[in-house]
């Protein structure tokens, strides 16, 4: 799961993707809370609904271990034909001419790969191109025309130029919009399987209220939009992020594609920052190590989709309207897809709702349609307005009144309304338990009960990342004054007063 508020740069056009962050594995204990309200973070902590104070935490398990896999959805199948790609012939040839002025020679199968297409299509466009004389064939082998190099004639580079000026975009060939939404359906988040075993084992270390699994579970179970409120500190970030956790480990596999076509506009959707792949791009068929053969193989998976996990993206306080819309590329002349769109079959998550630079009431006004009708409307510089799929699991998350954030007929549509309160006496102490062994410390129960004497009971509401917060003060003193972190009363009772002072 790959934080939208880290550094998010553009997403490549061409085959130069970065390998996305691999989980952190093995290495030094971390405090289940400690990242609780950074805003800054790269994976999820997984968290549990039964207290696990034996167990390590999330970041140094490797990827989904513990939680049950599900199968991948059906894999679109690689186009047998130049129609069944949905592209138009020129449109393929135009992707062959810009290979070939970059790169200069290249074999036919090195075409068929740049272009993730079956040769067959590529070779119809090949064919059509040297009648026309835009290219010439140098060199060639005796297994056919996939072993041919070709070149660029003076009317090909010129033809080349041309299509540069019409659009940059150099990656695989897109997929029809109407290929893409078919895809969206099939690997929905609408009636995923969930249950508790599953649910819990992404829940796995965090020290949560009973029965908000079965709060939890049916939310997850519909694939429609969950609010979760409640005030600060006590974990609602960390439970959105193990629902996202869920579908991103546990969920299953789906299909994302490099980029989409409509109405003769490119449009990227695939993003290396946010799109945990599963599949190896040099490897065009799982069950076929030839790579000639793979490609001209016509019953294979359609290489212009990449497979991945079910992404979650994540965005807080610097959400715009402009986030929502495409980004257009003036000097490419091609788009990006919006977060929500990269989103597609997996969760997105609204965090902070309410403290956006845009007005909550905008904001929601801007979703209600999506979350009605399952679908959204996006319009290109043409003013052109498509049609794409909302399916994705949808979150937002508050420490505001939800009151003074939503209306009636917002919250109408939010199918699943969860409050994270305080947690209980029993449940404090597990977590500051807990956190005690995370930091080394040796647990004092005298320390807790000073906390409820002087604080707690007199009124001052507890929160779950109260003991993260105190014991990282204890340390901090202990290691000025260089001894060793003992929890007296004295030295909670001086980490408490400069922890809870008032202002």
């Amino acid at each position: 799961m790959i934080d939208h508020r880290r550094n998010h740069p553009e997403t490549p056009s061409s085959e130069s993707e970065t390998t996305p962050p691999e989980r952190a594995a093995g290495g030094a204990i971390t405090d289940l809370y400690g990242d609780l309200f950074e805003k800054k973070w790269s994976m999820p902590k997984e968290v549990n609904a039964i207290p696990r104070s034996e167990a390590s935490p999330t970041a140094a398990l490797p990827a989904g271990e513990g939680i049950p896999s599900i199968q991948r959805c059906e894999a679109p199948s690689a186009p047998r034909s130049l129609e069944e790609t949905g592209l138009a012939l020129m449109q393929v040839c135009d992707l062959i001419l810009k290979q070939l002025y970059l790169q200069g020679g290249l074999l036919g199968l090195d075409l068929a790969k740049e272009a993730r297409l079956p040769f067959n299509v590529v070779d119809e466009a090949l064919r059509f191109l040297k009648d026309e004389k835009c290219i010439e064939v140098a060199t060639g082998e005796l297994i056919g025309r996939v072993s041919y190099k070709f070149h660029l004639t003076d009317l090909g580079r010129n033809r080349a130029r041309d299509a540069f000026e019409q659009c940059r975009y150099m990656g695989p060939a897109p997929v029809a919009l109407e290929d893409y939404v078919r895809q969206c359906h099939r690997q929905s988040v609408v009636g995923m399987t969930c249950n508790a075993t599953a649910l819990m084992a992404a829940f796995e270390n965090m020290i949560i209220r009973p029965n908000l699994m079965q709060e939890l579970g049916p939310a997850v179970c519909s694939g429609r939009s969950i609010f979760i409120y409640g005030p600060p500190g006590n974990g609602k970030t960390m439970i959105a992020k193990g629902l996202g956790n869920f579908l991103n480990s546990g969920g299953g596999e789906i299909y994302v594609p490099y980029a989409i076509q409509t109405e003769n506009s490119v449009i990227t959707v695939f993003d290396p920052t946010l799109h945990d792949v599963t599949d190896n791009e040099d490897d065009l068929d799982v069950e076929d190590s030839d790579e000639s053969m793979r490609l001209l193989n016509e019953n294979t998976v359609d290489r212009r989709w990449r497979r991945v996990r079910r992404p979650v993206v994540i965005t807080g306080g610097e959400l715009t309207l402009e986030m929502l819309d495409l980004r257009y590329n003036s000097t490419a002349n091609f788009y990006q897809a919006p977060l929500h769109i990269k989103a597609n079959g997996g969760v997105f998550l609204i965090d902070d709702f309410g403290r956006q630079i845009v007005s909550p009431r905008d904001l929601l006004n801007r979703w209600i349609l999506p979350l009605e009708e399952r679908e959204d409307y996006l319009t290109l510089t043409t003013g052109k307005k498509f049609s794409v799929p909302f399916e994705q699991l949808i979150i937002f998350s508050t420490n505001l009144d939800p009151r003074e954030l939503v209306d009636e007929a917002f919250l109408r549509r939010i199918r699943h309304k969860i409050q994270i309160g305080p947690p209980s006496r029993e449940l404090y102490t597990e977590i500051f338990e807990l956190s005690c062994k995370q930091r080394g410390i040796p647990f004092a129960q005298p320390a807790v009960d000073y906390l409820y004497r002087t604080f707690y009971d007199a009124g001052k509401p507890p929160r779950s990342s109260d003991p993260r917060d105190l014991l990282e003060i204890c340390q901090s003193i202990c290691r000025f004054e260089e001894q060793e972190v003992v929890l007296s009363e004295d030295l909670i009772s001086e980490a408490a007063q400069r922890f809870f002072c008032q202002i």
